[in-house]
């Protein structure tokens, strides 16, 4: 049997329906749903994605059997409306436009008034008694179909219509009459035949196929690509294409088109939202060229058409229980519908449109958990504008993606991306944007546009990304040229900071002062159903400072997975502290170790002569040893002291949850001094002498440091490090004991390869914990654990878990180690790894779960078959990544740990991991 590549829909039957979206695409699903369900749908058909993929395997040729399915379809169609395809008194017009599973918008092509010629061109006219529509319709189609199909570039159509209406001093393109249309209809062949060297195809069926091959073709065009990666949607889905009977909003001031949401997409608000226009095609709205009217509008303008499309958005809200993305068209006062599809939203308005759905009744708990994106929650911590600060307002326009942001003014997306690469913030600025200044506008902080409402591409774009954007700032006025837009009297440069605040609609001139937000009641309950539903798995933080600790409990955080005890070491003026023992410890270990045995050797019962050299040597190794002694104890000395204040403001925070401190971890090279000069102000300041002091400097500088003496390696060599910071944890633990806060240290030793490491770190923090217990008459339980980073600690970890009483799984070095990439190296060519498909994400940002994995989870069953009991997270900034947690559920951790700001997104995708788990999994230790 032949396989089935076409699907029609017509007349309240359609071959296909709403849960068809691998087959048919969202939008062909909708179509399809919607006829089903008896709604004012134009009659059409939508080729498959299958179709999509057969055309790419087969060289870009249709698979066998399509078009003649095609051309069936068609006949159908022309049976369900009485007009024939190509014909010169009723003529069939098509629309031919992309749909894939996912909403990608824009990013694919789309052709509209497909089937005009100079035959079809006169029955338009003649059937509607409109020449001046039926003109705008083929100059529309020829400029489209040229741009789209036979790749000439649309500035040239542009231009041509700009010079049009300049020469009949005409404002908009609604001014031009039918004469000036005519002419612009030879101008744009004159440029299609310039630019490919052939006449414009009067075929309809040779524009049929070639339309069709170019929405395919589209699937894997360079913006498309771009936004795939940047929203992880898989490439070998294919699109659909659909093929469906033109309506026209162009015909009059009683038709019009429009695009609306079931409810605000920005803010969640149960309200009907979107913008219309009349006399216009679906493609003069989101492309932002002219502001459009609200929808609320329509109600004044056509109160039987609003009345009929509230109802029908009501119905399909309901029926897919969802938040519904409309287009419509209205001819003649007549509504059709044109697409529905579940619409992309804001992070905000996800939280506030499921949590509403809930207590409406429209879906469970389970569902609104589920429908949200994990990280999309990231963009309800975005900051807003302090509300108290003075601020220098240009203008206010369109409030049509919230949050705030600030960078420096750039009008090209290549400009945007150039500052994004040397680490400088930009807000792209355009008087509209298109499909093509995605990666713009991925790079930009915010986006400004000077034209276009809330369902434009750029409020549409933004809003799915969480980028603060703001459209339709009128009084804007751009000028590409000179690189720069005036308000008013006041003109901003390119390179000029402005901040665009997108939940006012606020364009401020410099950089506003911003604050966190206030998360609401919405998210609060969210999270209280993500608590409840994810059991005993646990969400920590990584945090360093009583300041971080205190913010991550805010958001939810049950205790510390990651306190780095080296990032306290740079406050103020410690790290001179730190410079000093580790300037005094290389020196002092060499001659405490010729000391003993030069004392050992007079000990052992020599002559008298041997003795009295012996004696001379002690004497001099003494006085040698005085000033590395001096600088060594000296630094551990003061270090102990504002580590035991940083660990008690630390335990306060966290009062009565667990906090996991990671003893020394980098190389020692990274606390000293860079040049010379700074080396002589450090030796002036420890009363040293600066040439030896930058002599020991330059040793300790290692050609591999990340895999060089760091970590525990520190710890082995340097025990007074160890001891001193495990005194700092105990006797912080004890004062904050005695004042009635609850604490729970856990010492987390890093970088352990061998089990002996472990065991020598250990035995140094228990005998610490057991005199400090003792003189401080306090009892306080704590853990002994590692950090598993290196791929022979995953290996052996059956061994480890001997010693260790937790695991903390570091995947940055575990990733580090395994695929044996530098992580301060990678950015020069991971980027280049992703866009080519070698690796499907940066491996650094989510966790390569086929190779790291493996060892992950290898070290989880191995660990636990020598400790059944042994508590085991993660740490590394995988902890905060969706996917990466849900990995970690379903391999048993205990918990993840991840930046304070990314406890909220954590919380979530544990929530989604053991709500879409089919095994029941402990997570208690």
């Amino acid at each position: 049997m032949a396989t089935k590549f076409v699907y029609v829909f017509a007349n309240g039957s359609a071959d296909g329906n709403g849960k068809m979206k691998d087959l048919l695409g969202g939008k062909g699903a909708g179509l399809a749903e919607m006829t089903g369900a008896g709604l004012p749908v134009p009659p059409g058909f939508t080729i498959t994605t299958e179709a999509c993929n057969a055309y790419y395997s087969g060289g870009g040729q249709f698979p066998a059997g399509m078009w003649n399915q095609v051309l069936d379809a068609l006949k159908k169609v022309e049976k369900a409306t009485g007009k024939e395809f190509g014909g010169s008194t009723n003529p069939l017009l098509v629309s031919v436009r992309s749909g894939a599973k996912f909403s990608m918008p824009g990013m694919m092509d789309t052709v509209l008034n497909l089937g005009l010629n100079e035959e079809t061109l006169q029955g338009l006219a003649t059937l509607t008694g409109n020449e001046r529509f039926a003109l705008d319709a083929y100059r529309r189609f020829i400029q489209m179909f040229a741009k789209i199909v036979l790749g000439v570039d649309g500035e040239l159509f542009e231009e041509a219509l700009e010079k049009a209406k300049r020469s009949v001093r005409a404002k908009l393109d609604t001014d031009l009459k039918a004469e000036h249309l005519a002419n612009i209809v030879r101008d744009y062949k004159k440029i299609v035949k310039s630019e490919t060297g052939k006449e414009f195809p009067n075929d309809p069926y040779q524009q049929l196929e070639e339309a069709i091959k170019a929405v395919f073709r589209s699937w894997n065009g360079d913006r498309a690509q771009a936004y795939r990666r940047r929203e992880k949607i898989p490439d070998d889905l294919g699109t659909g294409v659909n093929i469906v009977t033109m309506v026209f909003g162009n015909m009059g001031e009683d038709s019009g088109t429009g695009v609306a949401f079931t409810r605000n997409p920005a803010t969640g608000e149960n309200k009907l939202f979107g913008d219309y226009l009349f006399n216009a095609q679906g493609e003069d709205v989101v492309a932002g060229i002219r502001t459009p009217k609200h929808i609320d509008e329509l109600k004044g303008d056509m109160p039987a058409v609003y009345n009929q499309f509230l109802e029908v958005a009501k119905k399909l809200e309901r029926h897919y229980k969802d938040m519904q993305d409309l287009e419509f068209t209205v001819e003649r006062g007549k509504l059709w519908m044109l697409q529905t599809r579940n619409g992309k939203r804001t992070g905000p308005a996800a939280v506030r449109i499921a949590v509403e759905m809930v207590k409406e009744g429209i879906i469970d708990e389970k569902t609104a958990l589920m429908r949200i994106p994990a990280g999309d929650l990231d963009q309800l911590l975005h900051k807003m504008i302090d509300p108290k600060a003075k601020l220098a307002v240009l203008t206010t326009g369109i409030n049509a993606s919230p949050g705030a942001a600030y960078g420096k003014v750039v009008f090209t997306p290549q400009d945007a991306e150039a500052l994004k690469e040397k680490g400088e913030k930009a807000v792209l600025v355009r008087r509209e944007t298109s499909p093509e200044d995605v990666r713009g506008m991925d790079a930009a902080q915010a986006i400004l546009t000077s034209t276009g409402g809330p369902t434009s591409h750029a409020a549409v774009v933004a809003r799915g990304w969480g980028k603060p954007c703001v459209v339709g700032a009128g009084e804007v006025v751009i000028n590409y040229a000179k690189g720069e837009f005036a308000v008013g009297g006041k003109r901003v440069k390119k390179g000029d900071w402005i901040t665009v605040d997108g939940t006012t609609g606020r364009v401020i001139l410099g950089q506003a002062p911003l604050i966190d937000p206030d998360l609401g009641a919405d998210f609060k309950k969210l999270m209280e159903w993500a608590d409840k539903a994810r059991g005993e798995f646990k969400v920590r933080t990584n945090a360093d400072t009583p300041q971080d600790a205190a913010v991550a409990r805010k958001f939810g955080a049950q205790g510390i997975g990651l306190c780095r005890t080296e990032h306290m070491f740079f406050a103020g003026d410690r790290v001179d502290s730190v410079r000093q023992m580790i300037l005094g410890s290389q020196d002092y270990k060499k001659l405490e170790k010729e000391l003993n045995a030069v004392d050992a050797e007079v000990k052992k019962g020599v002559t008298p002569t041997k003795k009295k050299e012996l004696l001379e040597a002690l004497k001099k190794l003494k006085k040698a040893i005085d000033e590395p002694k001096r600088l060594y104890l000296g630094g551990l000395k003061a270090l102990l002291q504002l580590q035991r204040r940083d660990f008690e403001g630390i335990f306060k925070a966290m009062d009565g949850l667990p906090v996991t401190i990671r003893t020394l971890d980098p190389p020692l090279h990274e606390f000293l001094p860079h040049t010379e000069a700074e080396t002589a102000k450090l030796a002036r300041k420890l009363k040293v002498n600066a040439k030896s002091l930058w002599d020991k400097v330059q040793a300790l500088h290692e050609a591999n440091p990340m895999l060089g003496h760091r970590g525990c390696r520190l710890g082995v060599v340097f025990p007074e490090i160890t001891e001193m910071q495990a005194r700092a944890i105990f006797e912080a633990a004890a004062n904050v004991q005695k004042r009635g806060v609850k604490v729970a240290p856990e010492v987390m030793i890093p970088l352990v390869g061998d089990v002996n490491e472990l065991k020598l770190q250990a035995e140094v923090v228990r005998r610490v914990a057991a005199e400090v217990m003792e003189r401080t008459k306090q009892k306080f339980d704590y853990l002994v654990g590692t950090m598993i980073e290196l791929p022979r600690a995953a290996l052996t970890a059956d061994r480890i878990a001997g010693v260790a009483e937790f695991f903390s799984f570091g995947t940055n070095d575990l990733t580090q180690t395994t695929f044996g990439i530098s992580r301060d190296d990678s950015g020069k060519f991971l980027p280049a790894y992703v866009e080519g498909r070698i690796l499907k994400d940066d491996p650094f940002q989510v966790l390569d779960q086929e190779g790291v994995g493996q060892l992950v989870e290898m070290g989880v069953k191995k660990g636990r078959s020598t400790r059944p009991t042994l508590k085991v997270g993660i740490c590394g900034e995988h902890g905060g990544e969706p996917s990466s947690v849900q990995f970690c559920y379903k391999i048993g951790m205990n918990y993840v740990s991840c930046s304070p700001y990314r406890v909220p997104i954590a919380r979530l995708a544990a929530a989604q991991a053991a709500l879409g788990s089919d095994q029941t999994i402990s997570h208690t230790a």
